[in-house]
């Protein structure tokens, strides 16, 4: 079945993707300088305040508002605990994440570290506990059936085995976590109405076929989409030959069904790359900055939306042009030709009809065929 991407960007405020089948819109996505995606987004924030009644804190990372970071969503590498205390929650956390890194040294002098799956940096002023309090110790449970973490796609969150972060119970937040302290952390839930974004320091790269969880030893798999058992063992053997580093985990996205060894392990290495350059900028910021962003609406929906099916890609603008060219040629270089610039005088959405069905779609007024209507107004919660 022939399909075309349409992308509109003849306008620098506003990007328009459209996947059409024939003349029906198959996918529609936008992107304004309004209102910018943050999900996915990495950034070096700083803690602002520690709220122990919510067991979570409050960091800011250079958002409109103040980021929400729950004591389930920090990783252990991040406490600010005794020498003692945090060698013995490193060794209670080996088993599920492999994580074998020592606690700084004292001091209130800046100090920064790199370990092979997490970066820790504190901040200056930050000093550590002499005494926490100790109740019973339970390790962080990782059932089986991952999340493929990453944003914008439909299979982000269908893979074979969940990661579920428990608090640990051996620590609460005000005792472990301390104003000023610096964390590397990722969005995960846009800011919405009053509330501030949701993040996590259980970071996520998204690739074409793959998902690199850099800092997640436990969490990884073949997305739950991808159902035929052959398939599956293939994949699995793939995912079992890369040399994924100690404390990371993998997963191969639904695009990564059919594919060869050698796709695969490219995606793997294309990410292997962009975690080591999130590394390397991380430690000579200053916090808040960002660090890493998912990427722009035409690069996700390249990543994310093109297949076999889709014969060609039509851009409208010289920047869009150069930019889907550029991607398509670092991320399949086989399917470059396949990136071609719309060059005519009538409007892209308008020669494709595509404007008429965008009209309809954001209509509060939806005719039903028995005669009736729905109005469709929005909610908080729609």
């Amino acid at each position: 079945m022939s399909q075309k991407m349409l992308i509109d960007a003849s306008h620098d405020e506003e990007t328009r993707v459209v996947v059409v089948d024939e003349k029906k819109v198959e996918e529609f996505d936008f992107e304004s300088l309004r209102k910018l995606q943050l999900s996915g987004n990495i950034y070096l924030a700083k803690v602002t305040r520690v709220e122990p009644s919510l067991q979570a804190a409050f960091l800011d990372y250079g958002g409109n508002r103040h980021g929400f970071l729950a004591f389930s969503e920090i990783h252990p590498d991040y406490y600010q605990i005794p020498l003692a205390d945090r060698d013995s929650e490193i060794e209670s956390e080996k088993t599920d994440e492999g994580d074998t890194s020592k606690k700084p040294r004292r001091g209130s002098r800046k100090v920064s570290r790199k370990t092979s799956n997490t970066i820790l940096v504190e901040s200056e002023e930050v000093g550590l506990e002499e005494e926490t309090k100790s109740t019973k110790s339970s390790k962080r449970i990782d059932t089986d059936n991952s999340k493929d973490n990453t944003k914008g796609t439909s299979d982000q969150k269908d893979t074979e085995e969940v990661i579920t972060k428990k608090p640990n119970r051996r620590f609460r937040i005000q005792e472990v976590i301390k104003v000023r302290q610096i964390l590397l952390i990722q969005v995960v839930k846009e800011e919405r109405g009053n509330k501030g974004a949701a993040l996590t320091t259980y970071l996520s790269l998204a690739g074409r076929y793959c998902v690199l969880m850099p800092n997640t030893a436990r969490g990884g798999g073949i997305s739950r989409k991808i159902t035929n058992l052959v398939d599956r063992k293939k994949l699995k053997d793939i995912a079992n030959s890369l040399s994924v580093p100690d404390g990371s985990g993998l997963i191969i996205r639904t695009a990564g069904s059919n594919r060869t060894k050698l796709e695969i392990k490219r995606d793997y290495e294309y990410l292997i790359r962009q975690w080591e350059q999130v590394r390397d900028l991380t430690l000579t910021s200053i916090a808040p900055t960002p660090i890493y962003e998912e990427g722009s609406l035409i690069k996700r929906a390249i990543r994310d939306l093109y297949s076999r099916n889709i014969d060609e890609i039509l851009v409208d603008g010289e920047r869009g042009y150069k930019e889907a060219k550029d991607y398509m040629k670092m991320l399949m270089p086989s399917h470059a030709k396949n990136v071609k610039k719309y060059e005519q005088s009538e409007p892209l959405f308008t020669k494709f009809q595509v404007e008429a069905h965008l009209d309809a779609m954001f209509n509060p007024v939806v005719q039903l065929k028995s005669g009736g209507y729905l109005v469709i107004g929005v909610t908080e919660a729609l």
